[in-house]
């Protein structure tokens, strides 16, 4: 159960991979730009649930 402590990383490298991509197409294409936005502010916010979430899922596994 190693793999877990690194899997909120994913979503980080996912927001910075939309975030590239939605400056990219911002002057084309401004409601797709906004999709990737917010998907963007999607994934930061899960990378920080997953971490906190990982660290209480421990933190209950450490005093067991």
């Amino acid at each position: 159960m190693k793999y877990l402590k690194y899997t909120p990383y994913i979503y980080l490298v996912a927001a910075i991979i939309f975030a590239i991509r939605a400056i990219e197409i911002w002057d084309n294409e401004k409601d797709q730009a906004y999709l990737f936005l917010g998907i963007t502010v999607l994934s930061i916010f899960m990378f920080f649930f997953r971490r906190r979430f990982a660290k209480k899922f421990e933190d209950r596994n450490s005093k067991s």
